[in-house]
């Protein structure tokens, strides 16, 4: 699951401790999702246990009342509730459950610190396309969530900047109607098509340089090298194009399996650079805050987010 480490102008505990909160997220995924997956498998025991103990008495309830159906009927209907599961019977739902639980612990430490806390926007709890990035990659991608810059005392909106252990990818999502066509020029404009319908957009490009010339000049400054990427999402339409935009890669609905694929395969570890780029940009993001109530101050440690705590 990728790390939220900026979202918006939100205080988040990654700026103030880059090198801590990364390996102590991890941590607590692990030994959380550790926890969970033996809660689910001692679950899984009690219901064949119930299972195999429901079955003996419906025999035994079966040889000596077999000339009464109807007590037969309301025995099986009594042994049904002798077990009831609160956790997913299939390993992949399960994988699922930890993961929604998990969000709204992820959003915590985006909108907070242990002094500090901003308002925020509940809107961000059903974020389908939050919720996408966080939950489809591995622990190794740190995802800036449109991060604003504070450039030159003036606050600046950035798009989906996304540093993995190789690299930074700069993205931009088009959500256009499925099965639409985006005609890309070298333009300020692009056109979208669809059925007998045309419109023009703002081209994604403008705002995928803007950023990406924010994040070069801020590694420029703390003399840190890294390569970067830049992206136009859009997984349910075509691109329709003579030449590609340069160092751009146009992800369409032709694209997306293997632009996906790519992401998820990713493995390996945290990297030194990668936590030093973090800081770096999380450095020059705008932050707004206010103190937390004393009584509302919590010890980081000590944070779960298993079932029933």
């Amino acid at each position: 699951m990728a790390q939220l480490i900026k979202l918006r102008d939100y205080i988040s505990r990654y700026e103030l401790n880059p090198f801590h909160y990364p390996t102590q997220f991890i941590r607590l995924k692990r030994d959380n999702w550790n926890k969970l997956l033996q809660l689910w498998e001692d679950e899984n025991e009690q219901q064949r246990t119930a299972e195999i103990l429901a079955k003996q008495a419906l025999e035994k309830s079966s040889s000596r009342f077999r000339w009464n159906l109807f007590a037969q009927k309301d025995n099986t209907e009594e042994q049904k509730d002798v077990f009831k599961r609160q956790l997913p019977k299939a390993k992949e739902q399960l994988r699922q459950y930890f993961l929604n639980r998990l969000f709204p612990f992820q959003l915590k430490w985006a909108t907070s610190t242990l002094t500090q806390v901003s308002y925020t926007d509940q809107e961000h709890l059903y974020d389908a396309q939050l919720k996408f990035f966080l939950q489809h990659f591995p622990d190794i991608y740190l995802v800036m969530y449109y991060p604003i810059f504070n450039i030159k005392k003036a606050p600046v909106d950035a798009e989906i900047i996304m540093i993995s252990p190789i690299n930074i990818e700069i993205i931009t999502i088009l959500n256009e109607t499925p099965g639409s066509g985006i005609t890309v020029t070298d333009e300020r404009t692009w056109v979208v098509e669809k059925s007998n319908s045309a419109k023009k957009i703002i081209s994604p490009i403008i705002s995928l340089k803007r950023t990406e010339q924010i994040v070069e000049s801020i590694l420029q400054k703390y003399e840190l090298t890294f390569g970067i990427t830049k992206t136009v999402l859009a997984q349910d339409v075509h691109f329709v194009y003579v030449t590609e935009p340069y160092k751009v890669n146009l992800v369409g609905k032709n694209e997306y399996d293997e632009w996906y694929k790519q992401k998820r395969q990713l493995s390996g570890s945290l990297k030194g650079v990668q936590l030093k780029v973090m800081e770096a940009l999380a450095r020059h993001c705008l932050t707004t805050s206010v103190r937390r109530p004393e009584w509302e101050q919590e010890d980081d440690e000590h944070l779960s987010f298993l079932i029933g705590e």
